[in-house]
């Protein structure tokens, strides 16, 4: 009897220990809820109230219909809008987007998170990295933390956070996609939602659509590392197959911006060839330089036409990309420490790095409308222009461009029967002949065209 009187007792202790069925299922839900709370999660709530929608207006041109063509009309405007991603680098309103979201636009809007909508102005725009910075009047705004691209693992998780379709969703909360670092130092040169090369990107796999450009590429730490720019896809929808830039060349461009409203662009004097080097029987190819500028930093440090340039400060060159990637991350003002190769020896060479040649170069200005620039062989090289002397249109006024046909980037190389050989002369002929008429030849994409005119 003491016996079974223990076991009873023991199991009287047993019975009396055991949780109840409502703390069971308390214990299993706070298990799921802290599951829930993931790096992901964490790292999305850390960057997403930064992120905004950025809405464009563009005024585009669009032909008579066959009535209007027949009753001799002529081709009229219609209001297009646009929409893509960006996100907030500082505080007092100044948001970091793709150069190509807001192309065109003759008026710029940003939505926040809450909806809250704020008009936006243009600080500066760099084309050649896709990236440009809006301000929006508005204060004490959460600024996403921005990380490092200088160090990133491949398999990493990657996430992509934007507005993909804008209001077709209904709402302005940003959509969040996740994948991981495919790929770093990927170029492109296909079909994408950005147009023109892309080089040294990151690739990812997180989905990015139509909408997502512009948005933050984030790490899980809550870091950006890159700035979702374009998808290649020949659908036009994600493939799992996206492109940011990376965040370190975003900062400096950025900044760059903010500060001055432009960005400059760093130049040595050497044009590659897209081609590969000669001799060249592994991956690692090099860069083969096509020509070099007369009287250029390249010049000046020794470089020569048909070396072949096989690294550049801690980067190992394999094609002409490598090249226009580098080119990228170099700052003015620095010097660029490359290895050439020559005749079978690697040769090390120091290199200046300064501003593009027409950035300090003289400017005449032409009854007011017209900005002038003396064609020089560095400038010739910059704009890939083949006519030996001119005139290089810096900048022309709109009617000058609607009325004559002239555009920025165009080189003047003679009016009438006179050669142009500087801005100058365009400037005297103009001044003195322009009540007659007048034929202008000029080049154009390799080109060369004329217009006939007369100033009134």
């Amino acid at each position: 009897m003491r016996w079974l009187l223990a076991v009873a007792t023991v199991a009287c202790q047993g019975a009396s220990s055991a949780p109840s069925s409502a703390q069971s299922r308390a214990a299993t839900t706070d298990a799921v809820s802290s599951s829930r709370q993931t790096a992901i999660t964490q790292a999305v709530a850390r960057v997403a109230p930064s992120v905004v929608t950025v809405q464009t207006q563009v005024i585009e041109q669009v032909p008579a219909d066959v009535y209007e063509q027949f009753f001799g009309g002529r081709s009229g405007q219609r209001t297009a809008a646009g929409l893509g991603s960006g996100f907030i680098v500082r505080s007092d309103g100044a948001i970091l987007t793709n150069a190509h979201v807001i192309a065109g636009a003759t008026r710029i809007s940003v939505a926040m998170k809450d909806g809250t909508t704020y008009p936006a102005r243009l600080v500066g725009v760099d084309e050649a990295n896709d990236l440009a910075v809006l301000k929006i009047d508005a204060k004490n705004l959460p600024v996403a933390p921005l990380g490092s691209s200088s160090s990133l693992l491949i398999g990493e998780w990657a996430i992509a956070i934007g507005n993909p379709y804008g209001f077709i969703l209904a709402n302005t909360e940003p959509s969040v996609t996740v994948g991981v670092v495919s790929g770093t130092g990927r170029n492109l040169a296909g079909q994408s939602e950005g147009a023109g090369v892309y080089v040294d990107m990151i690739q990812t796999d997180a989905s990015i659509n139509p909408g997502n450009s512009g948005g933050p590429l984030v790490n899980a730490l809550g870091e950006v590392i890159g700035v979702n720019s374009s998808i290649f896809s020949p659908s036009g929808g994600s493939v799992g197959i996206g492109f940011a830039i990376p965040i370190n060349r975003a900062k400096r461009v950025s900044e760059d911006l903010l500060a001055h409203g432009v960005v400059r662009h760093p130049w040595i004097g050497l044009q590659p060839v897209l081609s590969r080097a000669p001799g060249a029987t592994g991956p690692n190819t090099g860069v083969l330089v096509g020509s070099v500028v007369p009287g250029s930093p390249a010049a000046r440090a020794g470089i020569q036409a048909g070396d072949v340039i096989v690294r550049s400060r801690n980067r190992t060159l394999h094609n002409p990309y490598d090249w226009y990637a580098e080119l990228l991350e170099l700052e003015v003002g620095q010097s660029d420490s490359i290895v050439i190769r020559r005749g079978g020896r690697e040769i090390p060479a120091t290199v200046a790095v300064v501003d593009l040649p027409d950035v300090n170069a003289p400017r005449v200005t032409v009854l007011s409308e017209i900005e002038l620039i003396t064609l020089t062989a560095p400038i010739r090289a910059q704009y890939q222009v083949q006519s030996r002397q001119g005139a290089l249109v810096n900048r022309v006024s709109d009617r000058v461009q609607q009325q004559i046909g002239l555009q920025s980037g165009d080189v003047i190389v003679q009016i009438n029967q006179t050669p142009i050989s500087n801005a100058e002369a365009v400037n005297r002929i103009l001044t003195t002949y322009g009540r007659g008429g007048l034929r202008m030849y000029f080049e154009r994409a390799g080109r060369i065209y004329a217009t006939e005119f007369s100033l009134q």
